[in-house]
């Protein structure tokens, strides 16, 4: 495979797609900073209307107040900042999600309904080539995009609060020293080859049905694993069913529909108190504990299923014939 060849293919999918990509990341970080800058606006004009004063604490400003803090309350207030910043990252998190779902639905699909795959078997351009293309650029450049928008939109953020407090004489920026923003990306940028392999059952999936399916392949890959759940959860009903259907729908349905919401990797750390734990949120942060997820089976095994059904995806769209 030519290594030219296949970056110009990344190049093609940005091009068609950068208004998912690209976008919609930058747009979600605007309108979650639109929205805090409404709350601070609507929380000062709450304030001056019922004669709330928020300034100097006991006559000291928060600067000398943070002097005052232990080592376990200055951690605590660092976790809060850095909770605060990585929570922007998690909304645009989100709407990435469902780009990444709907791209990888139509990527093989779109081009056989509007009769341009003809064209491009044309050139000489295999077939796994194109496919490798989309995944490269759904799980694992797109994301990058992500994660800048993602930082940016924390720090800004924090930088109006900032300066909104700074407003009232408190010294909130000896706070900003507190956070770690710097692990916090460091987290982000370490979390992406996580995601390209938790992800792999879902764009395989997805892959899969949108190269064979004649149409409407959403409803295709929709149906047929949770037509299975169904049937599977009916029969456990009956006490004939060979295994808990709590299973399937935790570890196919979940795995090949939901895999690429980021941070499912880690549905079993304890997210409960995390801010009321500095520890804890520095240990969640860690590349250890991120990468210690690759030491479970159900990872390797569902990264396997996914490159199965990519290679799949590949022969349909070889021999599949629509004409």
């Amino acid at each position: 495979m030519n290594a030219k060849t296949l970056y110009w293919l990344i190049r093609r999918e940005f091009w068609e797609h950068r208004g998912g990509f690209i976008w919609a990341p930058v747009i979600t970080g605007i309108v979650f900073l639109v929205l805090n800058l409404m709350g601070i606006i609507g929380g000062e004009v709450f304030g001056s209307r019922n004669g709330f004063h928020f300034g100097p604490l006991e006559g000291q400003d928060l600067a000398a107040k943070i002097h005052s803090l232990d080592g376990h309350q200055l951690q605590e207030v660092g976790s809060a900042l850095d909770l605060a910043m990585l929570s922007s990252s998690g909304l645009i998190s989100v709407v990435f999600a469902f780009v990444v779902f709907f791209y990888c639905l139509g990527a093989l699909y779109d081009d056989r309904r509007d009769r341009s795959i003809l064209f491009w078997k044309s050139l000489p351009i295999s077939d796994s080539a194109t496919v490798l293309s989309k995944v490269i650029a759904a799980v694992l450049i797109a994301p990058i995009a992500v994660v800048i928008c993602g930082v940016l939109t924390g720090i800004v953020m924090l930088l109006m609060f900032a300066i909104a407090l700074s407003f009232h004489g408190v010294g909130v920026w000896s706070l900003l020293v507190l956070a770690h923003p710097f692990q916090v990306v460091g987290f982000l940028i370490a979390s992406i080859p996580l995601y390209l392999l938790w992800a792999l059952p879902t764009v395989g999936w997805l892959m899969l049905c949108s190269s064979w399916a004649r149409a409407k392949p959403f409803l295709w890959a929709v149906v047929i694993p949770v037509a299975l759940g169904v049937m599977i959860s009916w029969f456990n009903l009956l006490g004939s069913a060979g295994f808990k259907s709590s299973w399937y729908w935790r570890e196919i349905v979940a795995r090949v529909l939901f895999s690429v919401f980021p941070g499912g990797w880690l549905r079993d750390s304890n997210f409960n108190h995390l801010g009321d734990n500095p520890e804890s949120f520095n240990h969640f942060l860690s590349l250890s504990a991120s990468y210690a997820v690759l030491a479970k089976p159900d990872v390797w095994i569902g990264a396997a299923a996914g490159i199965a059904m990519l290679a799949g995806a590949v022969w349909f769209r070889r021999w599949r014939d629509d004409s």
